[in-house]
């Protein structure tokens, strides 16, 4: 599986937003790879409505109803639809484990599944416990590279956290600076069950072509 996180690229918004995941989901149609956009809150219902891929958020906080000025509500955003949300990228990193912990919590009551990104293989360890849909190794370091991926810096790492995660029975994703169907076709091979990209789809002239490029990896 791929996960195509957005961010808030300006080629992520509104309706590039909407043209993106129409892109992705004839490539996973075509490829029979699942691929799962990432978008920003505001963008989720327009998109949900209009494509059929399983569509993720980048971020809910751990509230419920009340006085919560500018927070996000894992209840409201399983109501229109969206399907999953990534927690403790980061770029956006709980202050403090017991958030982290009660997000998780609450995104799964309301019926998201949950992506929980950790920079070493420490964290990736305590984050296990968590039982998360998905843990993902992302070394913040390397986020955004266009010139070296985690599975090319740090394979030796990746093998030890595809062991963390095994022993914990989640399912691993590897993220930072994936750029080829190489890099991807390693990471499985390693272990993964998928990768987590952006810079290299969201922000491509072509984005057909290098989303066609990654999933050759899992040929």
């Amino acid at each position: 599986m791929i996960f195509v996180n957005y961010k808030t690229y300006e080629e992520g918004t509104g309706q590039k937003a909407l043209a993106l995941a129409k892109i992705l989901e004839d490539v996973a149609r075509t490829s029979q790879v699942k691929i799962i956009p990432v978008v920003q809150t505001i963008d989720a219902e327009a998109i949900v409505s209009s494509v059929t891929l399983p569509i993720w958020i980048q971020h809910v906080d751990p509230v419920s109803y009340g006085a919560h000025t500018g927070w996000t509500l894992p209840e409201e955003v399983a109501k229109i639809g969206v399907a999953g949300v990534f927690l403790n990228h980061s770029e956006h990193k709980f202050n403090n484990f017991e958030a982290l912990r009660n997000a998780n919590q609450k995104a799964k009551s309301a019926n998201l599944k949950t992506l929980i990104f950790a920079g070493d293989l420490e964290e990736l360890k305590r984050i296990c416990e968590l039982n998360p849909t998905f843990v993902a190794y992302e070394p913040p370091e390397l986020v955004g590279s266009t010139t070296a991926s985690v599975i090319e810096a740090k394979s030796e790492i990746v093998s030890k956290a595809v062991e963390a995660a095994r022993a914990a029975g989640i399912p691993l994703i590897v993220g930072a600076g994936i750029h080829s169907g190489n890099d991807v076709q390693k990471s499985l091979e390693l272990g993964a069950v998928g990768v987590a990209v952006a810079t290299d789809i969201v922000k491509a002239v072509d984005p057909r072509k290098e989303l066609t490029d990654l999933v050759e990896g899992f040929k």
